[in-house]
């Protein structure tokens, strides 16, 4: 049975169910950046969008590559959502989480601030030893080698295969698995080797990854 050290999780779509239209607000925030600060036309908005996730991972830093936004300015902008009207305290992801010795590190394409938000808002930012976000990956996003190979440096661990990496999107657990991580897709698309466990929700993860619960060694007397 493998044993972990970390476990990285992705924040939009995993921590919290899909169906709570966060991801969705953001996205329409997204848009209005694009309209009312960069001036694109409605119509040209979402196929631009659909353009920059393909040829650079995110809508960020292809606006960044072709528009030179300040990446503050539109962080700040595109979280500006009713998180506490969306999400409610889960007491659930709680437990699961305060039960699992693995250091536990929320890794995210979005802001430390919205991550913050969401933890808060949740209820569990005491049992999240670390935030990563796209500003200490220096942008450099997932699903990229880079952002995963930042963020084991970032907590000091040499070894991919003592981690667990919990994403909604195929494409970041691709990656992860290609360098040797388990990965756990959450309620999202997609079949595969590059998928090692599948769950509906968050809370499920102890309970579907042999291993978890258990701390690796570090070979010390």
């Amino acid at each position: 049975m493998p044993t972990f050290t970390t476990v990285f999780l992705d924040v939009d779509d995993t921590l919290y169910p899909s169906s709570s239209g966060v991801w969705q607000a953001i996205g329409q925030r997204i848009n209005h950046y694009m309209q009312e600060r960069l001036g694109i036309p409605s119509d040209t908005v979402r196929a631009i969008r659909d353009e920059y996730f393909q040829t650079y991972g995110t809508t960020l830093n292809g606006l960044i590559a072709n528009f030179g936004v300040d990446p503050s300015d539109y962080l700040r902008f595109v979280h500006d959502i009713p998180i506490e009207k969306m999400l409610q305290p889960d007491p659930e992801l709680r437990s699961m989480l305060e039960g699992i010795p693995q250091q536990r590190v929320v890794l995210t394409n979005a802001s430390r601030a919205h991550a913050e938000r969401v933890m808060r808002r949740l209820g569990i930012c005491e049992v999240i030893d670390r935030v990563i976000d796209i500003l200490d990956l220096e942008m450099t996003n997932k699903p990229l080698p880079e952002a995963y190979l930042r963020a084991l440096t970032l907590v000091g661990e040499a070894d991919a295969a003592a981690c667990v990496a919990v994403d909604d999107m195929l494409a970041n657990l691709e990656t992860a698995h290609n360098l040797g991580m388990t990965t756990v897709l959450v309620a999202g698309d997609g079949e595969g080797p590059v998928v090692d466990h599948r769950i509906t929700r968050l809370a499920e993860l102890a309970g579907a990854v042999p291993g978890l619960g258990a701390r690796r060694s570090s070979g010390a007397v």
